[in-house]
């Protein structure tokens, strides 16, 4: 009788681990898509705010929460701007989403080295930064690198 009871608490006990492991597996990391919605939201002399989307796909079969995004976005080799938000969404598991940033810009920098950038129809976009998800409160950093052409829309 004993032998049976540790034989089905030796079972338990591994069914349990099986269940636990397979449930909390390492989150991958999320996939940078796209931008969309480019808007210049304020215009001034030393400093321009820019709204924008940015488009995410979660590989990950379990939803997460991200919790901060940090990115510089150039255009062209020439840094638009950078960006540090903190957040509290909820990214659906297999499906893109959008988060929306402000990044300010330098408008000295622009004026110099990018504002013809902004007057073609496609021009060379690099993001590089990191995102900080998760899930029940533990948080991983997954760095983001993304380039290539891209059509933007100012006026």
């Amino acid at each position: 009788m004993k032998k049976i009871f540790t034989a089905t608490l030796l079972y338990l006990y591994a069914l349990s681990m099986t269940v636990l492991h397979s449930s909390c597996s390492t989150p991958k990391a999320v996939e940078y898509r796209d931008f969309k919605n480019f808007k210049v939201q304020k215009i001034g002399f030393s400093n321009s705010d820019v709204l924008m989307d940015l488009v995410y796909y979660n590989p990950n079969n379990f939803a997460l929460q991200l919790k901060r995004t940090e990115v510089e976005i150039y255009i062209d080799n020439t840094l638009l701007g950078s960006t540090s938000q903190d957040y509290q969404i909820t990214i659906p598991k297999k499906q893109d989403f959008t988060i929306p940033i402000t990044v300010s810009v330098d408008m000295k920098n622009l004026l110099k080295n990018g504002v013809y950038a902004l007057v073609k129809k496609q021009v060379m976009v690099k993001v590089k930064g990191s995102v900080k998800v998760g899930k029940a409160n533990v948080f991983i950093s997954f760095p983001i690198s993304y380039e290539g052409m891209q059509a933007i829309d100012v006026f």
